[in-house]
């Protein structure tokens, strides 16, 4: 029986000829990720451990969630990774100012490649699949044990096979795909599981869009999330990745637990209402929904093709006067670019804020916390009851355009209604 994508990419970090959905293992790892958040606590473990740690070229920490620090504990927190960084000359720390919102930071820095293992303290690890690295989520004790020894434990994922067909209509984009198919099949639906993406649909989808799709697997409950190498992919990486990397495909008798086609070509713009994502539906349902705030940014949709979008809808026009939008973007070189290409100009004449890079309002950290009763439209990946503040808060999800269109209208707005 032939392999998927992520049981390749096991079977070699476990030094295995093969390996089968079910099997527990344990495997080398390439990387080891850590925030503001999750670092300290996976800090202490490995203090507890007594251990140094296993490789200070393989450890990141990136202090993005509350940072720059919104208060005193959220300065100790990030002062416990910046002394542990320091202590331990772990290369890979990013500094306040130098620092971006994780997973979009260590992809642009080169520091995933394909056919790797990467491990974060943190839900959307799985964001890497976009350039074929097994990449997951873990726990911060988990974490620290890898910190110290450079291996980790492994269920080995069944799979999903996502066959992606025809071309995206305008204004759709890899937000839309991927809510469409939490949509389909829930929240739980590849619950442990990895969606593997493949068909000819797949070289319509810019890097961008594949970051979205697979940073948003574990929405769908999934492992991970993972795509093939193409010619975007190594064009991507190029000046970027210098080391050597080896991509992997998936054998054609590869077994899959589930297989689900998506034409592109049929999809529209679509928004998560609340309080999960999987309740989607046609951003053009949503005129009667009156919003007080939208947020553009995130390790979903903070890359410079998300302000793109948000400035092609927002260049000429004006934030409504009842909506508060904020933007922001996911690193300093994506910031400095928007900046080059008039971006942020016509972010702020529209009447949005700008901020620096940060994960702020998208787990209800600062930076655009709602108040009881209010409704927002964000670019982030959750929408869960008092994810971005107050309990009777609304948040619903949608892609740059739907979202610029909608701080421009003060309801949910399908982005070809502004952009006529």
């Amino acid at each position: 029986m032939g392999m998927t994508m992520t049981e390749k990419i096991l079977a070699k970090h476990a030094g295995r000829d093969s390996v089968s959905a079910g099997d527990l293992l344990v495997s080398q790892v390439d990387l080891v990720l850590a925030n503001d958040i999750t670092g300290p606590p996976a800090i202490n473990e490995l203090k507890k451990i007594g251990k140094p740690v296993f490789d200070k070229n393989k450890i990141a920490l990136v202090p993005d969630h509350f940072s720059p620090c919104k208060d005193i504990k959220a300065a100790t927190m990030c002062k416990t990774m910046r002394d542990f960084a320091r202590e331990n000359k772990i290369t890979n720390y990013f500094e306040v100012g130098r620092m971006g919102i994780e997973h979009t930071l260590l992809p642009d820095s080169g520091l995933v490649a394909p056919g790797e293992i990467v491990i974060g303290a943190d839900s959307h690890t799985c964001t890497y699949g976009a350039v074929n690295v097994l990449s997951t989520g873990m726990g911060s004790t988990d974490i620290g044990c890898a910190m110290a020894s450079g291996t980790s434990w492994f269920k080995v994922p069944a799979a999903v096979k996502v066959e992606l067909t025809g071309k995206l209509p305008r204004f759709v984009k890899g937000k839309d795909v991927i809510l469409t198919l939490i949509g389909m099949i829930g929240v739980d639906g590849a619950r442990y599981q990895s969606l593997e993406f493949c068909g000819d649909g797949v070289a319509e989808l810019e890097m961008a869009d594949r970051f979205t799709i697979c940073n948003m697997a574990i929405e769908a409950g999934a492992k991970n999330g993972i795509f093939p190498v193409d010619e975007k992919t190594k064009a991507y990486l190029k000046g970027r990745v210098s080391r050597e990397w080896e991509g992997v495909e998936a054998d054609a008798d590869a077994s899959y637990v589930r297989e689900i086609k998506i034409e592109l070509d049929k999809l529209v713009p679509v928004v998560a209402y609340p309080h999960l994502p999987e309740n989607t539906h046609p951003a053009t349902e949503g005129r009667d929904i009156k919003i007080d705030q939208v947020v553009v940014g995130s390790c979903t949709n903070g890359r410079l093709e998300d302000l793109a979008q948000a400035a092609e809808v927002l260049k000429g026009r004006k934030v409504h006067p009842s909506v508060r939008c904020i933007i922001i973007p996911a690193t300093q070189e994506i910031y400095k670019e928007a900046m080059k290409l008039g971006y942020i100009d016509a972010f702020i004449d529209a009447g949005a804020a700008v901020s620096t890079p940060t994960c702020g309002p998208c787990l209800g950290g600062y930076m655009g916390i709602l108040a009881a009763g209010e409704r927002a439209v964000s670019t982030t990946n959750r929408n869960f009851r008092g994810r971005m503040g107050h309990v009777d808060s609304e948040v619903y999800l949608a892609s740059p355009y739907t979202a610029a269109a909608s701080a421009v209208t003060g309801y949910i707005t399908s982005p070809e209604e502004v952009m006529k």
